[in-house]
């Protein structure tokens, strides 16, 4: 027996960006901005300054602007609602699109490192400048304070790809600190030109921590793994609390992008009528989509209850 809401109530839409849609596209709107004139100052600046970890750096913000258009292309498709297509709406589009950011990002990291590695012998001309060591800095408030705000809306919309942009923008951040310090480092003290190659290096391994970060959880959500144990508690707590709940079990979730869709079985008296025990079913399913913020569906399936039902969950 599949549970209905009460009259007058529907499921709650895919969280995704449907209500923070412009909020999300303003915020990396502007990052894309940031990164597109953060490229450009580091690549100038870096060549200028004789500086091969800036220039490093100067790819890894041109990658920030590659996900940040990722961003809000997707951003659109991944809010619609469901439809006959997509009956589980569209939620799986950001997985996805994270998935995409977080390959990026990788494959940056790998080409980064792999050129730091085979040039590390070879000698500077000349110095870093102090023109490289002013972009470092530079970069590294503008893409903190594009973290925070990036990740700020992120969380407030539940957007994992909103999120793993937010990271970017600290792995950029994160990554200009070994540059400047290595810039500085070999300004004064020019025999230390190879701290500019160990810098680059440094910035490709953050670069590679911050893509695995990335690309962990939505290779899982791709795998639909279930909520975790604690997650699956909270909810059978909520469960066991309706009235005429005397058991549950084979509880299951899967992820749909940030959200959670359940389904379980419930164990009721066997005495009820069909009336009565549908009307536990959509309380049962109301009470999970009022009081689990990520839960956006839920299948209920009622079973008669007796004293020996194995594997339940008792209230």
């Amino acid at each position: 027996m599949k549970g209905r809401l009460p009259a007058g109530s529907n499921p709650r839409p895919p969280s995704g960006l449907c209500q923070d849609t412009r909020a999300v596209q303003r915020v990396t709107l502007w990052g894309l901005g940031c990164n597109l004139g953060l490229s450009a100052v580091k690549f100038l600046f870096g060549i200028l300054g004789a500086s091969q970890a800036l220039v490093a750096d100067a790819v890894h913000s041109l990658s920030d602007s590659a996900t940040d258009l990722v961003v809000i292309i997707g951003a659109p498709y991944w809010a619609a609602p469901a439809d006959a297509d997509h009956p589980y709406g569209h939620s799986r589009i950001e997985t996805m699109i994270t998935l995409v950011i977080g390959t990026v990002l990788g494959a940056v990291g790998l080409g980064l490192i792999y050129h730091a590695l085979v040039t590390l012998a070879e000698p500077h001309p000349t110095a870093p400048g102090w023109l490289a060591f002013a972009a470092a800095l530079v970069s590294i408030v503008s893409k903190e304070f594009l973290y925070r705000w990036t990740m700020r809306v992120g969380t407030r919309a539940r957007s994992s790809a909103l999120i793993a942009n937010a990271w970017h923008h600290r792995s950029d951040a994160m990554s200009s600190v070994p540059v400047a310090l290595a810039v500085a480092g070999t300004k004064l003290r020019p025999d230390l030109g190879f701290l500019d190659h160990v810098a680059a290096s440094v910035v490709s391994v953050l670069i590679l921590q911050a893509a695995w970060r990335i690309l962990w959880p939505a290779l899982n959500q791709l795998a639909d793994i279930g909520a975790t144990d604690e997650e699956r508690d909270r909810l059978a707590r909520l469960v066991t609390q309706t009235p005429g709940v005397k058991a549950i079990h084979a509880l299951r979730t899967r992820h749909l992008g940030a959200d959670l869709q359940v389904d379980l079985h419930v164990l009721v008296d066997p005495a009820l009528t069909v009336r009565e025990g549908h009307d536990i079913a959509g309380a049962v399913k109301h009470g999970l989509l009022e009081g689990a913020p990520n839960v956006i569906d839920v299948l209920v399936h009622i079973e008669p209850y007796e004293a020996d039902s194995a594997g339940a969950v008792g209230s």
